[in-house]
């Protein structure tokens, strides 16, 4: 009887140490069942965009706390204007995969302020702060006007805004939590940037952190 309680408590050890083996050995973190990477073009250098390998890693302290206090950090909508496209990770991927294969129809913007940017940003992405387009924090018409024509392609012709030619605009900040996004999309609504070429990437930070995707420095 002692031999049959030892024999069936060492199978549960051997059992045991097989499962825990066969638990630390990382499985494959695919973005989706049948696309693991994608390769993007950033600052002028490939980076390929891939979800963190370790089955362990934890999310970025920088984006762990639960309860920012409210305001300034509130949640957002999922809809933020009429005719503004709310997009997820699958199809930034999908804006900045065309980027870097040669559209440049398309741009992917960080509306962070620069001390955040710094922290790491979406590959592809150009950090424009929030600051840089509202008119309450000091931006003056002619810098706007500047961005507008040299950055989204967009042309003025006798004192009126035409966007023909102008880009898609892909937006995003530090998530679902976070208005500098919002802010900055609604000032370009404001200067008449034609809704159906705004897109707002509404997890942002927060959301692109805690699936382990690949970030880079400004």
């Amino acid at each position: 009887m002692i031999r049959k309680s030892l024999l069936i408590g060492l199978a549960g050890i051997l059992a045991s140490g097989f499962m825990t083996g066969a638990s630390a050995e990382d499985k494959p973190v695919g973005i989706t069942g049948s696309l693991m990477s994608v390769e993007v073009m950033h600052n002028g250098a490939a980076v390929t965009i891939e979800r963190n390998a370790d089955n362990q890693n934890t999310v970025n302290p920088s984006f762990a706390l639960t309860s920012r206090p409210c305001p300034p950090f509130c949640i957002q909508p999922m809809s933020l204007a009429p005719g503004v496209e709310t997009i997820g990770e699958v199809e930034m991927l999908g804006y900045l995969d065309a980027m870097s294969k040669g559209d440049d129809s398309i741009m992917v913007i960080d509306s962070r302020t620069p001390d955040w940017a710094e922290r790491g940003m979406i590959p592809g992405a150009v950090n424009l702060p929030w600051t840089k387009l509202n008119t309450g924090k000091g931006a003056d018409p002619i810098s706007i006007g500047e961005i507008f024509t040299d950055m989204f392609g967009a042309e003025e012709f006798d004192g009126l805004w035409k966007f023909g030619g102008a880009k898609t605009l892909v937006l995003y900040c530090n998530g679902m939590w976070c208005g500098q996004s919002p802010t900055n999309i609604k000032s370009l609504l404001d200067f008449g940037y034609p809704a159906d070429k705004i897109k707002w990437y509404r997890g942002g930070m927060q959301n692109w952190e805690n699936l382990g995707l690949t970030t880079v420095k400004p």
